[in-house]
């Protein structure tokens, strides 16, 4: 779009999230990741972004993604799944990457069982957006180039 930088929004997704639609529906829904990944394509075409995405059920990989995405890309939305609770290493891979990026979750961890409640990486991101199902990605792009749009360059707020 005219006026617009062209920035470029890496989505990470975390463990089981390669089964979505098929994984207890009743919570995340049916809804599958090339659902998801097409409808973010098509906002991000709308905007002027680009986008990439990456889904790995192992920590290692998740960690050497976003390290690699330091100087590939503007920013990241991640839904780290089960790591959200557990991982030290995708924390520190987070701010490692000096990205701004915004938290995603399909349902409300707020709303489930007691251990879902923590997130190690909420106070590492942007904003977080959860319990909107899939839509929740869109809202995440839209809400991470506002963010870059108006701070104007790279890094952390």
């Amino acid at each position: 779009m005219k006026g617009k930088r062209a920035f470029r929004i890496l989505f990470v997704d975390g463990p089981n999230l390669n089964v979505l639609g098929e994984r207890e529906p009743s919570v995340y829904g049916r809804e599958t990741l090339a659902d998801i990944r097409e409808a973010v394509t098509a906002a991000a075409r709308t905007e002027g972004a680009t986008v990439a995405f990456f889904q790995s059920n192992h920590e290692g990989e998740i960690v050497e993604r976003l390290q690699a995405a330091k100087r590939r890309f503007d920013g990241v939305v991640i839904n780290p799944a089960a790591y959200t609770h557990t991982s030290v290493a995708v924390r520190d891979a987070l701010l490692y990457s000096g990205l701004p990026a915004i938290e995603v979750h399909l349902s409300n961890p707020a709303s489930r069982e007691g251990f879902r409640r923590v997130s190690l990486v909420e106070d590492v991101v942007v904003g977080r957006i959860c319990g909107v199902g899939g839509y929740g990605y869109t809202l995440a792009l839209l809400a991470l180039l506002r963010h870059l749009r108006r701070e104007g360059a790279r890094g952390r707020a």
